[in-house]
C-alpha cells in the first residue's frame, strides 16, 4: 500500500500514464478535445449513482469524475499552462470569496440569501474578466435543455420574464400554434426554427414550475422505457413482437401498462 497522500498517488498514476516514454499509447495521444466527452459522460453517471442511492457506486463514479479532473490539469502542466494544485487553489479561493458569511466578517444567511448573494458575486466576476452582458459565461456545452433553463433564469434576474407559469402555457400555445401553421409547408429550416421554440418555452415553463427540464426528460425517458418493455413482454406471451403487431395493439398494452402503474 503506497504511503503517497490519496490525491498525490491519483496525480502521478496520470504522470505515469502521460510519460512520453513509458506511459500508455492511448492516453499519450488524448487531448482536451478528445476527452472532454469523457468528463461530460463521467458527470453524468455521477448522477446515475445519486439516483441509485448506493453508496458504492457513487464512489466509483466520484472516483471517475475526479481523475477526468486530475487528466485535464495533467494535459494543462504539460503546455505550462497549470496545476492541478493551481486548479484546486482557484476554487478554494473562490468558495471563499463567496461565502463571506462563512469564512469573514459577514453576518448568517439563509439558504435563499445566500442563492442571491451568489449570483450577485458572479456577476462582480464577469464583470471582472470583461464578460459585460447578463448572459455572458453561461456554458455553451451544456444540454440544450439545461442551458435554456439557464439562460432564462439569468435573465430573469433582471426582470426579462414571464409573469408566472400560466403565462408561459399561453406561449405555449401560442408557438405550438404557430408550429402547426408551418407543418402543410413543410419547410424544414422554418419547422426547425419553431420546434426550437416550442423546447425554449417548455425549458422556461420548467424553470417556473421549480423543475430541472432534463430531469424531467430524463423521468419521462425512464418511463417510457418501462412501458415499452412492458409491450414487448405482453406480446412475446402471445408468441408476438412488435414489428409482427399492429399500433392498436401495442397501444392497447401501452394504455394496459399505464393501468399497472409503469
Amino acid at each position: 500500500m503506497s504511503t503517497e497522500p490519496p490525491i498525490s498517488r491519483l496525480i502521478n498514476v496520470m504522470g505515469a500514464l502521460r510519460d512520453p516514454q513509458t506511459g500508455c499509447p492511448w492516453d499519450k495521444e488524448q487531448s482536451f478535445e478528445t476527452i472532454a466527452p469523457y468528463t461530460i459522460e463521467e458527470a453524468y453517471e455521477v448522477r446515475a449513482a445519486i439516483e441509485s442511492g448506493e453508496p458504492e457506486p457513487l464512489k466509483d463514479e466520484l472516483g471517475d469524475l475526479l481523475f477526468q479532473v486530475v487528466y485535464h490539469a495533467q494535459m494543462a502542466a504539460e503546455r505550462g499552462w497549470f496545476t492541478f494544485d493551481d486548479v484546486a487553489q482557484g476554487i478554494a479561493e473562490k468558495m471563499i470569496r463567496r461565502h463571506p458569511h462563512v469564512f469573514g466578517e459577514e453576518a448568517a444567511r439563509t439558504a435563499s440569501g445566500q442563492t442571491a448573494a451568489w449570483e450577485a458575486q458572479k456577476a462582480e466576476e464577469r464583470i471582472a474578466k470583461a464578460q459585460h452582458g447578463v448572459l455572458d459565461g453561461v456554458a455553451t456545452a451544456l444540454p440544450a435543455l439545461k442551458r435554456a433553463q439557464k439562460l432564462t433564469a439569468r435573465a430573469a434576474q433582471v426582470k426579462f420574464d414571464w409573469p408566472d407559469a400560466e403565462a408561459v402555457l399561453d406561449k405555449l400555445a401560442e408557438e405550438t400554434a404557430e408550429l402547426r401553421a408551418e407543418l402543410p409547408a413543410a419547410a424544414p429550416e422554418r419547422i426547425k426554427d419553431e420546434l426550437g421554440d416550442m423546447l425554449f418555452v417548455l425549458a422556461n415553463l420548467a424553470r417556473k414550475l421549480d423543475q430541472d427540464a432534463e430531469s424531467c426528460l430524463e423521468s419521462a425517458n425512464a418511463k417510457f422505457i418501462r412501458r415499452f418493455s412492458r409491450i414487448e413482454a405482453l406480446l412475446a406471451a402471445e408468441g408476438k413482437t412488435p414489428a409482427s403487431s399492429s399500433l392498436d395493439e401495442m397501444d392497447r398494452l401501452w394504455n394496459a401498462a399505464k393501468l399497472e402503474g409503469l
